[in-house]
């Protein structure tokens, strides 16, 4: 925002200085001016805040309820050896009744060259498996494997480099051969257009559909504004956006897209409930129909510049996903929401989830 508004205000604080060198004839001048310096500054944000409050109103319920494709991430002490059958039990009763039907358990990470220490989930992931189907028929456990992505030379996966590619998909073979029903990447941050994450997907996508079962793939948010990402996106410590069209060259390329909706930045429910109907009609636009589309929901309590906790909340992010299925594709079945993160969730978290939209 602050590219467009600067100009604007340059002029109006070069007035006030000429008007102060020659003595400030008026005071009634010099407070208007003020007051037009200061709508300058506001108005563009107060805009946005009245479109994305403006996305937040109508019927949710116009959307129906849960199509049965929703899922949750599952934190690394299901797999190893932390949890027990009580755990089970109680997971159980979270679970039961609702719309998921994928666990996303954390498997990883990866090493930085792509590969799997197998030690990481070897000690119990066969019997959380064995478990979770007995416990949820029809559900699948999904491995989530994830890394952070090295750019300009930090630690961290690379892209670009066919061998670390080709050892991710050794170590998507290595989960399957391990019993799990699926592979879910959650590779951060990947930039708007990296040619080698895409060829990543279809090298791993080959992998899974030969094996009949999913690829699914955690994404950040799809620009609010045009060319965002390329403006701002690679700034240190700012949200990593992609273009719609490479949001939808991704979506192309897998069997379910996970948006995690979440750290915005945004101070009221209000207004992310909004911007998680923009993106979720962005993101709508984008994913084909054979692709499962899933909108995440901030189902953890940290509060910092990003993340308002009062804000961000499972219920505003339900209702905005929900308000924009009602506008824009309430037909489409392949859809569904997700909760980060078990370990972090509340029992308000689950009772917003199926109160707002889970319950099948």
């Amino acid at each position: 925002m602050s590219w467009h508004i600067r100009p604007r205000c340059a002029a109006v604080l070069h007035s006030l200085r000429l008007a102060l060198g020659r003595g400030g004839r008026t005071r009634a001048w010099l407070r208007r001016a003020g007051i037009a310096a200061a709508l300058l500054v506001l108005m563009p944000g107060l805009a946005a805040g009245t479109a994305l409050r403006l996305e937040y109103t109508g019927d949710p319920s116009a959307a129906g309820r849960t199509r049965g494709h929703d899922a949750v991430w599952l934190g690394h002490s299901w797999v190893d050896g932390r949890r027990d059958a009580s755990d089970i039990a109680a997971l159980k009763r979270l679970v039961g009744g609702t719309g998921i039907r994928d666990l996303y358990v954390h498997a990883g990470p990866l090493e930085h060259d792509g590969s799997l220490r197998a030690s990481l989930y070897r000690s119990d992931a066969a019997w959380f498996i064995r478990e979770a189907h007995r416990a949820f028929p029809g559900v699948r456990v999904q491995a989530w494997l994830g890394d952070v992505v090295s750019h300009g030379g930090s630690a961290g996966l690379r892209m670009g480099d066919a061998a670390t590619r080709a050892r991710i998909r050794a170590s998507a073979v290595q989960v399957l051969d391990a019993g799990f029903d699926g592979v879910h990447l959650d590779l951060e941050p990947v930039y708007s257009g990296d040619r080698g994450f895409l060829a990543l997907l279809d090298s791993v996508h080959r992998t899974t559909a030969a094996r009949g079962v999913p690829l699914s793939v955690a994404t950040p948010k799809i620009d609010p504004l045009p060319a965002l990402h390329s403006t701002v996106g690679r700034l240190p410590g700012t949200p990593k956006w992609w273009s719609q069209k490479y949001f939808g060259e991704v979506a192309g390329r897998v069997d379910q897209v996970a948006v995690m909706a979440y750290d915005t930045g945004m101070p009221l429910p209000s207004l992310y409930g909004g911007y998680v109907a923009q993106q979720t009609a962005l993101a709508l636009e984008a994913t084909p129909a054979s692709t499962d589309l899933l909108i995440g929901l901030p189902a953890y309590h940290t509060d910092n510049m990003g993340h308002h906790a009062s804000a961000e909340t499972v219920s505003a992010a339900a209702r905005g996903a929900r308000l924009a299925l009602a506008r824009h594709a309430r037909g489409r079945e392949r859809f569904g929401l997700a909760l980060y993160v078990d370990f972090a969730a509340t029992p308000g978290d689950w009772a917003a989830y199926r109160s707002s939209w889970g319950t099948a």
